[in-house]
């Protein structure tokens, strides 16, 4: 019979070696078999927007990086915080993202009175993706090609020029407040359930123009649907080199960009968020990928979890101190 030390040695050992074997296998669990079975990539905006274009762009190629399908699902409304929310309380597994934007991860907490997620303690940033600017986008119908000629219209026109956005407090509500301040002027604001919905009126000639995302602006510009004027980019987009940013036009204007990129539930393990971040940056390198986003005009990041989260954090705190001067809030 052993004595009593060796057997509470044998036990000790049986016991280190049960959970060291928990931990390889919930390690190996998390890096090599993740994932298995499809994901779904939550799309808080209506389709046909910027978010859900870039989301298209990059989920098939994911899914071959990722050995799994990652399916696009659209949950729009609220200003993106209904999808946005869906994520938030998703079981943190790594099988229920977002392709989130700066409406529903920045502006969102400045806009509404209460929100049914917190940005900071319930998601965790994975990587930031893609940026671009906002560019004012008029119906060929308004008699108007540089900043100049629409000051002077708009002016002579007093409150009778519409613009749309895809909503009260949105981005693009907040670009377009931001531009009518640098070039003062009064327009009257006409919000729409979405940038496909607001762009769609603009082409019909329902309303006179909008600040749009420079994405699904250009393809209606390009068949000469709409007319693009400038952008309100920090420097001019490689995907319209043509038109000149606000301050190249000579006016003092804060950059509006919207920044795209993927975020997880808080508390997805970090082995997770790894593999996710490396299948995003193997699909940015992609040479059709990066062709792709940029005829879509956007400047592709790539960013690493903690550099997405310091920029949120700084666009958070300039768009914040915009909304709250310009007592703007969400419907």
């Amino acid at each position: 019979m052993k004595p009593l030390s060796g057997i509470l040695r044998t036990v000790a050992l049986a016991a280190a070696g049960v959970a060291l074997a928990s931990g390889v296998s919930q390690s190996a669990c998390a890096q090599g078999t993740y994932p298995t079975k499809p994901i779904r990539l939550i799309v808080a905006y209506a389709p046909s927007g910027a978010t859900d274009l870039v989301a298209r762009v990059v989920a098939p190629p994911m899914s071959e990086v990722l050995g799994r399908t990652v399916v696009v699902e659209n949950r729009g409304g609220a200003g993106g915080t209904i999808g946005m929310d869906v994520v938030a309380k998703a079981p943190p597994d790594g099988y229920t993202l977002s392709f989130g934007g700066t409406g529903n991860l920045v502006l969102a907490p400045y806009l509404y009175t209460k929100i049914p997620y917190n940005v900071q303690t319930d998601l965790v940033p994975i990587s930031d993706l893609v940026i671009s600017a906002y560019v004012l986008a008029l119906n060929p119908s308004v008699p108007v090609k540089t900043i100049g000629e629409f000051i002077k219209l708009a002016k002579t026109n007093k409150n009778r020029l519409t613009y749309g956005t895809s909503g009260s407090g949105s981005t693009s509500h907040i670009a377009a407040e931001l531009l009518r301040r640098a070039i003062g002027v009064e327009l009257v604001h006409v919000p729409y359930k979405g940038t496909g919905p607001a762009l769609a009126a603009v082409v019909a000639g329902e309303i006179d123009l909008m600040v749009a995302d420079l994405t699904p602006a250009l393809p209606f510009a390009k068949n000469g649907r709409l007319r693009l004027i400038a952008t309100t980019g920090a420097k001019r987009s490689t995907a319209a080199p043509e038109l000149p940013t606000m301050t190249e036009a000579g006016f003092k204007m804060p950059v509006v960009e919207g920044r795209q990129g993927l975020v997880a539930p808080a508390g997805t393990p970090a082995a997770i968020i790894e593999r996710l971040h490396s299948a995003a940056v193997t699909v940015l390198k992609r040479s059709d990928v990066r062709s792709r986003i940029s005829e879509l005009g956007f400047e592709i990041l790539g960013d690493t979890p903690e550099q997405f989260t310091a920029d949120l954090k700084k666009d958070r705190e300039a768009f914040g101190k915009v909304i709250r001067e310009a007592g703007i809030h969400a419907e």
